[in-house]
C-alpha cells in the first residue's frame, strides 16, 4: 500500500492542468486520476480542488461546462484552453528547474 503523500505548495494547478491535458474531467475524475497516476500516494481533497479549479479557470487557463455524466449526474466538466496548455509547459519548465537545483543541494550538502 502506498503511503500517503502531501501535495507541496504550489503543485496542484500543475497536476491537474497536466491530468486535464489528456482530455476533459470533472472534479471527482480529476482526484481520481491523480490517485491513479501517483498509485493512490497523492490524495487531493474537494477544499483543495475545487478553489484550485475556480482559480484556474478564473486565469483562462481552464474552462467548464456543465453536463451529464454516464452515471446520470450533472457535473462541471473543465478542459484546458490554449492559454492552459502555455501555463502547463512553463509549470514543467519551472518544476524541472526547481528539483534539478534541490537535487543538487542536497547532493552537495
Amino acid at each position: 500500500m502506498a503511503q500517503k503523500t502531501d501535495l507541496l505548495q504550489g503543485t496542484l494547478d500543475m497536476l491537474v492542468l497536466r491530468v486535464l491535458a489528456r482530455g476533459e474531467l470533472h472534479g471527482w475524475g480529476i482526484t481520481q486520476r491523480l490517485e491513479q497516476l501517483s498509485k493512490r500516494a497523492l490524495q487531493v481533497d474537494e477544499g483543495s480542488l475545487y478553489p484550485a479549479l475556480y482559480r484556474m479557470e478564473a486565469k483562462g487557463w481552464i474552462e467548464a461546462e456543465w453536463r451529464i455524466t454516464d452515471n446520470n449526474r450533472r457535473a462541471k466538466f473543465y478542459a484546458l484552453t490554449r492559454a492552459g496548455r502555455k501555463q502547463l509547459e512553463s509549470e514543467k519548465e519551472g518544476w524541472a528547474r526547481m528539483t534539478g537545483i534541490i537535487a543538487q543541494v542536497m547532493r552537495s550538502a
